[in-house]
Order: C-alpha cells, then sequence, then structure tokens
C-alpha cells in the first residue's frame, strides 16, 4: 500500500512539472510606490502583429507569469482598482525565455480618472533576469542580412558564444564528429528542436533537418526564410534536460493579420572577391560566380 501511495505521489509531482518549451514568457511584480506588492491586479498582454491575447491576476506576493507565449512584441497592461493604469509597448518575447517586467502603480487621485494610462517603450535586457542559461539567439534579422555562406543553417552555430568547429563547419562526414562543439562538448552531445519538437537523428544523434544522410543523401532542406529564430543554448535548466552539449531550437514563422512576404538574391561574384598573397594583381582570376534567388508569402488564415 505504501509503495502504492509512493508511485501515486511521484506521478502527480511529474504530472505538475513544467515541460520545455519553444515559446517564451513574460514575469515580473507589481508593487505600489513603497514597495508593498500589490494583489488581484489585472495584467494582459496583447500581440499587436496577430491579436493574441492573455491575462493573469497577481498573486499575494505581488507576482505574475504569462507563460507559453509565441515569440513577437507585446504590450504589457496592469490595471487596479484605485491605481493608474500602466501600459508597456514592445516587451520582446524570445525563443525559450522569460522576460522579466515589473510595474509600480501609483494611486489615482480623486480628480483624476483612475484609468490614467502611462505609456513607456519596452527595450530588451541586455541581461536575462528570469534565467540563467548561457548561449545565444540569432533573430530575424540577422538570419536575412548577414552574409551566411550558401544560406545553410548549419553555419550560423557558431555564432552563439561557446559554440567551436573546424574551418569548414563540415558536417558528419568521414573525419568530423558533429556539426559543432558546445563550450568543449561532444559534437553529437547536441539536442535539435523544430518548434520544440524533437528532431535528433537517432543514428547519429544530428538535426535531421539539411542533414547529408549517412551515404551523403539529402534530408529535409529547411531555408532560412521559414525561420523566424534560432536558439542555441547551453547550461539549459532541467526541463531541456537530454544533452550536456547545445540545445538548438528552430522557431518556423507564424502568419499574421496581413500580408507579407520577401523575395531576395544572394550573391558571389570574384569582381568582389579579394586577392591573396599568391594571387597578385596582374595574374589570372579564377571566375566564380554563385546566385541564390527565391522569396516568401505569408499571410492570415481565413
Amino acid at each position: 500500500m505504501k509503495t502504492l501511495l509512493c508511485v501515486i505521489c511521484i506521478l502527480c509531482a511529474a504530472a505538475s512539472l513544467s515541460a520545455q518549451t519553444f515559446r517564451g514568457g513574460i514575469q515580473g511584480t507589481v508593487a505600489d510606490p513603497t514597495g508593498h506588492p500589490i494583489m488581484d491586479a489585472v495584467v494582459t498582454v496583447n500581440n499587436q502583429e496577430t491579436g493574441l491575447t492573455r491575462t493573469a491576476k497577481t498573486s499575494s506576493a505581488g507576482t505574475y507569469f504569462i507563460s507559453e507565449l509565441p515569440i513577437g512584441s507585446y504590450d504589457v497592461k496592469v490595471e487596479k482598482t484605485g491605481s493608474r493604469q500602466q501600459t508597456l509597448k514592445g516587451i520582446k518575447v524570445e525563443v525559450s525565455a522569460n522576460q522579466r517586467v515589473d510595474f509600480q502603480l501609483s494611486a489615482g487621485a480623486a480628480e483624476e480618472k483612475a484609468t490614467q494610462v502611462v505609456e513607456m517603450t519596452g527595450q530588451t535586457p541586455l541581461i536575462n533576469a528570469a534565467q540563467d542559461n548561457l548561449g545565444g539567439r540569432i533573430g530575424l534579422r540577422e538570419l536575412s542580412e548577414l552574409p551566411i555562406n550558401g544560406r545553410d543553417i548549419l553555419k550560423t552555430f557558431l555564432m552563439a558564444s561557446g559554440a567551436a568547429s573546424d574551418a569548414g563547419l563540415e558536417n558528419d562526414s568521414a573525419g568530423s564528429f558533429g556539426y559543432f562543439s558546445m563550450n568543449g562538448n561532444r559534437g553529437r552531445s547536441n539536442n535539435f528542436l523544430i518548434d520544440g519538437t524533437d528532431m535528433n537523428d537517432s543514428y547519429r544523434n544530428l538535426s535531421t533537418i539539411n542533414e547529408p544522410g549517412i551515404f551523403g543523401t539529402p534530408a529535409t532542406v529547411l531555408p532560412l526564410d521559414s525561420l523566424q529564430e534560432i536558439s542555441i543554448l547551453s547550461n539549459t535548466e532541467a526541463e531541456f534536460g537530454r544533452s550536456s552539449g547545445a540545445t538548438v531550437d528552430f522557431v518556423t514563422k507564424s502568419g499574421t493579420n496581413n500580408l507579407h512576404g520577401s523575395g531576395y538574391e544572394y550573391f558571389r561574384n570574384n569582381a568582389l572577391d579579394a586577392r591573396n598573397f599568391f594571387n597578385p594583381v596582374g595574374s589570372p582570376q579564377d571566375v566564380f560566380h554563385n546566385n541564390q534567388f527565391g522569396g516568401s508569402l505569408g499571410g492570415p488564415i481565413v
């Protein structure tokens, strides 16, 4: 009987644990000017691009936490009867990260409306005060503007701190041991996710996206334009588990209320290349033309 009770308790505890997620969250505290917590304040987050709205109430300690938010920019509003409403705009929610946003509400004067809005512009913090993960994130701007050789996703991994590989960033062909090493771990000690879903090759423990395959046969190719953000984290919390190296999470783009798209050409040309020491001006230069065309289109689902 005691054994059965122990098993039930363990299962209940496991059910309450937070699972790993590719989304983000917003958390913080709401207090009065003296620093005392404000209970039952209503916190509302809204994504202007998608119309997503989520609400929560502060606890007796004045804390709130809104999880499972798709990455994007959010407006955070706090309301409490008898206090001035505050709105903080432009809070950037990133993949697998929680942003901390604290509020200090002041009491509304008798001659004023208690619904006065104080608008502020949110900035991405230099330090994540909510989590202690290491590594980095590659956002939409970097993915679209950086001169990534061949538009290959695998070339982006080395942009994260702690990541290292050979100069050519070889894949797992003969003589190689994985895409990259994170903080000295083996190249095959990484965990690959797409929108929070496992995408590890069980044979070589590499990403099933853009993998050459065991005999060099190409696997699924994921274009950079399909991605919103790439998270490359190390020293992760227990919710990620599995691997001692990096946790790489690819987050695909989602639609908005408006049509949006892109068209591009990336090219490399020997006329723009610098000569090396052994190829001085006056000697023939090898001809090299590399042009990559593409585009994307997205919008709302009616």
